[in-house]
């Protein structure tokens, strides 16, 4: 199934039903008064996630979704029916947005939560509604109100716990094979992880974490280079971050270089994605030899002047990845316990989320805006350059031989 984590949608709830006008009319009853019914509300539209969806692909190709109108109110005071409400699910991890203003409309993280996207529409009133002392037999009724229409912009994240970073090939995939049932693609050429990988990691029988692989970054990529700036976003919930550093890379280029690189897109695309924890993961040691492991690992962390945690494994082999998934256990564990017992951490925490949430979202709206604006110049140039053909054709017509023609 195709992967997709952003589609653009419009959503009508329905409107409401009017009100009917009718009077009673039966045999010996001269005066029988207004019994004109209401009309039904408008069907509203929701939003529902479900854990059995993994992708946005269905809101792909059918972009708008309308829900069913309130019926018409009838005589005999008869009201009218409902309009059925439309349910639409999502995958977990969904941001719903209102395309026109940006403004979050929810963001369903839980299986089953469900969200009101578009209100259908006030039944309309009967006559019966409109009666008097004064005006016994009213003609006056009232129409259903129009169902709210919106433009919704809905976006994925998958929910992880730790997140793998590295430039194409450091080893990502291979890792994530190493340590749970996963099976991503792996090769030896770049951008084989095409998108999002997610693999559940069981440390002991009652305990596991999930751990999510993107496609890599490169140089350039908060400016829209690669494919790594579209899916940054997806780290965005996670609580850890394992910064992949290809320790023997086969052009012989500079490790330290590699892990700068992804230090610095980082930095451009959120900075305070930059603040989550992340350590430092030197992959591929056993194309190295003994001596010269710790030699280039501590060449590495001087150049980089990291003080954080390192790990030197071999995703291949499976050296030192049962050390490194313990590892993270226990530092989820001991996260979550600081998060019940230091309340000053916990809000730390839920703002950093926010901000990281906030500063992602801008940077890829305006990355976006800059590819609509470069869109829409390539079009205007076209479009000029068409014209002066044109002058250019109309001249040469004026200077070429004259044709006459000749009934």
């Amino acid at each position: 199934m195709k992967f997709v984590d952003e589609v653009s949608i419009v959503v009508k709830a329905g409107d409401g039903g009017n009100g009917c006008m009718s009077f009673r009319r039966e045999k010996f009853i001269e005066f029988g008064g207004p019994n004109g019914g209401d009309g039904g509300d408008g069907g509203s539209i929701y939003m529902e996630a479900d854990v059995n969806l993994n992708t946005l692909v269905d809101y792909r190709y059918t972009r708008r979704f309308n829900a069913q109108r309130g019926e018409n109110g009838r005589g005999a005071d008869c009201t009218g029916a409902g309009g059925e409400d439309l349910i639409l699910k999502v995958p977990v991890g969904t941001t719903i947005i209102d395309a026109d203003t940006q403004e979050v409309i929810g963001d369903l993280t839980e299986n089953g939560q469900r969200i009101r996207v578009a209100e259908g529409g006030w039944h309309g009133l009967g006559n019966t509604r409109f009666k008097s002392s004064t005006n016994r037999a009213p003609r006056q009724t009232s129409d259903g109100k129009p169902g709210e229409l919106r433009n919704l912009k809905l976006e994925m994240k998958v929910l992880a716990d730790v997140g793998l970073l590295g430039l194409p090939n450091a080893g990502k995939s291979s890792f994530i094979r190493s340590v749970s049932a996963a099976k991503p693609k792996v090769a030896d050429y770049p951008f084989t992880t095409l998108v999002p990988n997610l693999g559940v990691v069981s440390i002991g029988r009652y305990k596991s974490f999930v751990i999510a692989d993107i496609p890599g970054v490169i140089e350039g990529a908060a400016e829209g280079a690669g494919l790594g700036i579209r899916f940054l976003k997806h780290l965005t919930r996670t609580r850890l971050l394992l910064h992949i550093v290809d320790l023997a890379p086969i052009d012989d280029s500079d490790p330290a270089h590699a892990a700068q690189v992804i230090s610095d897109e980082i930095e451009r695309f959120s900075p305070s994605l930059a603040e989550r924890d992340r350590w430092l993961v030197l992959n591929k040691v056993d194309q190295l030899l003994e001596c010269e492991r710790e030699e280039r690992k501590q060449a590495v962390i001087d150049q980089l002047g990291w003080t954080g945690p390192v790990f030197m494994i071999s995703a291949l082999d499976g050296e030192g990845t049962k050390e490194l998934a313990q590892a993270m256990m226990r530092y989820l564990e001991e996260r979550d316990l600081r998060i019940a017992e230091d309340q000053e951490y916990a809000e730390y925490l839920v703002d950093l989320d926010q901000r990281i949430e906030d500063e992602g979202r801008a940077r890829l709206q305006e990355l976006d805006d800059w590819r609509a604006l470069r869109r829409a110049d390539v079009k205007a140039t076209s479009d000029v350059d068409e014209d002066l053909e044109e002058d250019d054709e109309d001249e040469d017509d004026e200077d070429g031989a004259e044709i006459i023609y000749v009934r």
